[in-house]
């Protein structure tokens, strides 16, 4: 498992710990043994000495696992170590599967919960950088090339609009995996009572799956990766921008570059997007994740054990890659320079190409054909792409285009402050003001 430690700490690490994934066997074992003494099957003072007295011993386990070559019996069988004569209720009527896709779900459900934390702080550093930069002119582009100022706070209301929807999705995956199953080998409660199950997933906040086999059906943990690569996808897209942005030809963003940071071995000069490239760099290894767990849905008859090899390093390692992705970008778009005097001196980079629609559209609206419109302003434009004048003195010595707009309606055309106007209107969608 890939052990990615935190800035704010190792929480998630610990979830999947040994320590705690066996805790959880645990939990669901003395639930049924509690469920088993409620319908008189085990005597209560059975289930009252496991639920007091039961414990394991992880390297007991790993020894007994080297003999049995089943974790599940090594787990039981050192439970059972640290019982008396009630040791026989232990494990009663219960497959493996019961117990460890049970358990399962549980941890997943939690793991989910860390990462809705840092969705939901991610959401807060969003919108306060959306608002800080609202009225912050910046040059929009499209296809890499440039195209229409727009509002830099507009970056990062994209982003909070698709991190909501992440959100959104997260919580939605972890009500599909929010269930459990005990329902025997082969999910017909043949030697268990349907009550078991209902008793222990309600204790432990969790749904009963409404027919299983021998396991839970793997889409449901597919469902749950394959979101948590999305979300990784959203994280990559953010650190491309950045990345993009921060290249010495634009130098519009950059992410933290920190005292005593170096940025190559060779060159003193270097600061790099290393934190972003790494985020992009993870979000590779999430979607190959979300292949493997699609590959895992498909099991031979009631349940092959395919899966679980798979799934003993995707489910931990992905929750923990997504958590620390989530903690690098978090910080990084807090802490991110913005470069204002550059952003200014990108706007008019194209000598004023990027307002030929704004002049185009006043041009119809004084009575030109658009299409006449269109070749006059865009002949201007090929001009200018060459260099030489500006496109607006260009313009300004074409007496039918100064005859239609007149020289201060036609320099008017050059505000970048006019395609900030509606801002405020996307913002309330947004709920941002």
């Amino acid at each position: 498992m890939i052990m990615i430690e935190r800035y704010t700490g190792v929480a998630m690490g610990r979830i999947w710990s040994l320590e705690n994934r066996y805790q959880k066997y645990l939990d669901v074992e003395i639930l049924a043994c509690e469920a088993w003494a409620e319908l008189g099957v085990i005597p209560r003072e059975a289930a009252d000495l496991i639920a007091a007295k039961a414990g394991f011993d992880i390297g007991r386990i790993d020894v007994l696992e080297k003999e049995t070559r089943h974790d599940v019996v090594a787990f039981t069988r050192s439970v059972a170590e640290s019982l008396g004569a009630e040791s026989r209720y232990f494990h009663y009527g219960l497959t493996s599967y019961d117990v460890v896709d049970t358990a399962l779900s549980v941890l997943l459900v939690e793991a989910a919960a860390l990462l809705k934390a840092g969705l939901a702080e991610f959401d807060q550093v969003l919108a306060e950088q959306a608002l800080r930069y609202k009225y912050t002119p910046t040059i929009g582009r499209t296809h890499g090339v440039h195209a229409e100022p727009t509002s830099l706070g507009l970056k990062f209301a994209l982003w909070l609009a698709e991190n909501r929807r992440n959100i959104r999705r997260l919580e939605q995956a972890t009500e599909t995996v929010r269930v459990g199953k005990i329902s025997g080998a082969v999910g017909n409660y043949a030697h268990i009572d349907p009550f078991i199950e209902d008793y222990v997933c309600r204790k432990l906040g969790l749904e009963t799956a409404a027919v299983s086999t021998q396991v839970l059906q793997r889409d449901r943990h597919a469902e749950y990766v394959a979101t948590l690569a999305l979300i990784g996808a959203t994280l990559e897209k953010i650190a491309l921008e950045i990345r993009n942005l921060q290249r010495t030809e634009i130098r519009e963003l950059e992410e933290p570059f920190y005292s005593g940071q170096k940025g190559s071995s060779a060159m003193p000069h270097k600061r790099n997007p290393v934190t972003a490239e790494k985020i992009c760099g993870l979000a590779r290894l999430l979607r190959g994740y979300a292949v493997t767990a699609l590959e895992n849905v498909a099991l031979w008859h009631e349940r092959d054990i395919s899966h679980s090899s798979v799934e003993r390093v995707i489910l931990p390692d992905s929750t923990i890659v997504l958590d620390h992705m989530l903690q690098q970008t978090v910080k990084m778009v807090r802490d991110l320079a913005v470069n204002e005097k550059q952003l200014t001196a990108n706007l008019d980079l194209t000598s004023g190409l990027i307002y030929s629609q704004r002049v185009l559209l006043a041009l119809v609206e004084s009575g030109l054909a658009r299409e006449e419109a269109y070749d006059l302003v865009q002949g201007y434009a090929m001009q200018a792409w060459e260099g030489g004048r500006h496109f607006r003195d260009r313009l300004l010595a074409d007496q039918l285009i100064t005859g239609k707009l007149g020289r201060e309606k036609l320099e008017e055309c050059f505000n970048p402050a006019y395609y900030l106007q509606r801002i405020d209107y996307i913002y309330q969608r947004l709920g941002l003001i």
